[in-house]
């Protein structure tokens, strides 16, 4: 799923004027540099409204339809896991939902308010990990944090630091240069930097794709703390045992639609396998 890999930091930072540092190979920082403020307030009003929700999303390219009229509205610690076969368009939703990807019609709101394309104060409520982590390999766990930190310009960094990767279980590593990690250790300290603003939303695509059993089973444990810490979170993923056991709801998305919705304490994942097949070849 490249859509989101391609929009780079601003899909995780917002835009502002400014450089940022420098720092070798695979430098994501864009030459408009990049920061995101730390944090928000939520008027009486928009308590009341869902914390993440979309209604008649449609992306066009060209003549092809990725996405053809999505509604969902998730609540305040709900966890939505998306599975789909390539090509569903779960990637140009996700685009959409976090404001990097221009709708060709319908909106996205976040906490009751209007996410329009490329908006900067409404993005520091969400968080993003995608294939991409975006982290420098010549600088330690610790180091990439407090360059992001800086980014998002937040000031508390010596408390919010150690909390992201102490929740991470990157606590012992924190001196660590990011290129001596495993491939798991990378995808948790991805998810630290995409928590470290502290977001109401979290957006996850594929976070289990190539990742073994042991790391996998951590990266569980990470997530259901972050389930229960009432962040609303969408993840898109092929993995169905794992989707099925963190998800409250769950959806099927088929040539740019929902072809199901269910709960996910409704469903086994035996059941579900043959559902999900049924549903894919059928399309609806």
């Amino acid at each position: 799923m490249r859509l989101l890999e391609r929009s780079g930091v601003a899909l995780l930072l917002g835009l502002r004027g400014g450089r940022g540092d420098r720092g070798g190979r695979g430098d994501p920082v864009s030459a408009t540099g990049l920061a995101v403020a730390a944090a928000h307030d939520s008027s009486a009003s928009s308590l009341a409204a869902p914390a993440l929700e979309a209604r008649g999303l449609v992306r066009e390219y060209g003549s092809v339809v990725a996405v053809a009229g999505i509604d969902l509205a998730l609540q305040r610690g709900e966890f939505l896991t998306v599975f789909g076969p390539n090509g569903a368009g779960k990637s140009s939703l996700l685009g959409m939902l976090a404001g990097s990807l221009r709708p060709t019609r319908g909106e996205v709101l976040v906490n009751g308010a209007t996410l329009d394309f490329g908006a900067v104060d409404l993005r520091r409520n969400i968080g993003v990990l995608s294939h991409e982590g975006f982290l420098y390999a010549q600088l330690t766990v610790e180091e990439n944090l407090r360059f992001y930190g800086r980014l998002y310009g937040l000031r508390d960094l010596d408390r919010r630091v150690p909390e992201r990767l102490s929740h991470v279980r990157l606590a012992e590593r924190a001196s660590s240069l990011v290129g001596q990690l495993s491939h798991g250790m990378r995808q948790r300290l991805a998810l630290a930097r995409a928590l470290l603003h502290d977001p109401d939303v979290v957006l996850l695509d594929e976070p289990y794709t190539g990742l073994d059993p042991s790391a996998a089973a951590i990266l569980r444990g990470v997530l259901t703390e972050l389930r229960d810490g009432h962040r609303s979170v969408v993840m898109v993923t092929h993995n169905l045992s794992e989707g099925l056991a963190l998800a409250s709801r769950v959806a099927v998305q088929v040539r740019g639609r929902f072809a199901w919705q269910g709960k996910g304490d409704e469903v086994d994942t035996s059941d579900f396998e043959r559902l999900y097949h049924r549903v894919v070849e059928g399309g609806s």
